[in-house]
């Protein structure tokens, strides 16, 4: 009869040896442990936030000076009259721009006047600037991203285009890629929900709001730190404009349900209009929380497994924390499809709700 060995004291050895090295890297380092940390706290919320400049990737020189590769980006401020100028003033946030005589600063993500190229911020009891702060419209990299992804939508549908001009209807070259996709969208999507008579007009927007988000995502997942989704702005114009399209295209039938719901008593509909109201911004609402919640903490999560592997520095921590990353990022691949499929479902579950023609000899 075969012996079973117990792997309970090898687990407890390994365990011990980490918790070992782990704590003796703590007492040399203490002081400079606490320094990293908030480095790599410092460096995912960067990661997350949008920038005035497009950076590639930092280093840091044998001398200790650190260097940035990327590029500028235009600077386009409404203070008194048009101020544009190229983000490169800045210097990547460590110094103050003139220009026209007015002095501009960067502090957490945005831009206040001071006084003079020695001006600081003046900071109130919650720590909020005080400095007047002008009205911002600048290509930041968020905005550029969404201009590339603008650009990419164009060449694929444009050449998809051309390929079934060309062939007579038969999909060729992109037109083999997307078709898939576009019929997914139509027929499982747009035509069980909005119905056969209705859902040709919502194509559109159906198809470019999932490419939108599902591009926009994927280029989430690449290193050049580009999250537009996980910005509330942009997940708010998306779901206002699916509310827009909901509102306006919204039948009698549609009203009448919110408003005064058939074979419901007056008492009861005076008090459920407000709440069926209500739930008209609830829907869109969700829209953008979903999104932007699920990117967000996907992001956060993802670049916390990889500075963990530097938090570590052991022949355990780092290997398991570089392998639950592996395995969060590909995750992270399906995610990015899911919630440009759940964005255009929900969007055409609304639309549908909207056209709905309801039978209006139905039994009370």
């Amino acid at each position: 009869m075969r012996r079973k060995i117990s792997l309970k004291p090898i687990t407890l050895l390994l365990l011990l040896v980490t918790f070992v090295s782990f704590g003796k890297e703590q007492e040399g380092h203490g002081e400079q442990k606490v320094d990293k940390e908030a480095e790599r706290k410092a460096y995912i919320q960067h990661h997350l936030k949008d920038t005035y400049d497009f950076g590639l990737f930092s280093y840091t020189t044998d001398e200790g000076e650190h260097k940035h590769v990327g590029f500028p980006l235009p600077v386009i401020l409404w203070d008194d009259g048009l101020k544009v100028f190229s983000s490169s003033k800045f210097h990547h946030g460590e110094t103050v721009a003139e220009v026209d005589g007015n002095f501009y600063k960067q502090y957490h993500g945005k831009i206040y006047k001071v006084d003079g190229l020695n001006g600081e911020i003046v900071l109130d009891d919650h720590h909020h600037a005080t400095n007047e702060k002008p009205l911002d419209f600048s290509i930041t990299k968020n905005v550029t991203m969404i201009i590339v992804v603008f650009l990419i939508m164009f060449f694929m549908f444009s050449r998809m285009a051309k390929a079934y001009k060309k062939n007579n209807g038969m999909p060729k070259g992109m037109g083999r890629l997307l078709e898939p996709i576009v019929l997914y969208i139509r027929d499982d999507i747009a035509r069980p929900n909005i119905g056969e008579k209705h859902y040709k007009k919502y194509m559109s927007y159906l198809l470019t709001v999932f490419f939108f988000v599902w591009i926009i995502n994927l280029f989430g997942l690449t290193p050049l730190g580009v999250n537009v989704t996980n910005n509330i702005a942009v997940t708010f114009c998306l779901a206002i404009i699916t509310y827009l399209i909901t509102t306006f295209s919204g039948k009698k039938d549609y009203w009448k349900h919110i408003f005064w719901m058939p074979g419901v008593p007056v008492p009861m509909k005076i008090i459920l209009a407000p709440i069926e109201l209500l739930g008209t911004i609830i829907k869109p609402f969700s829209l953008m929380i979903r999104l932007y919640a699920n990117i967000t903490a996907g992001h956060i999560v993802l670049m916390s497994l990889i500075a963990m592997m530097f938090t570590f520095q052991n022949w355990i921590g780092s290997p398991l924390s570089f392998l639950l990353a592996f395995v969060l990022g590909i995750l992270e691949l399906l995610v990015a499809a899911l919630q440009a499929y759940i964005f255009t479902m929900l969007s055409a579950l609304y639309f549908g709700a909207a056209v709905e023609e309801h039978d209006h000899h139905e039994a009370h």
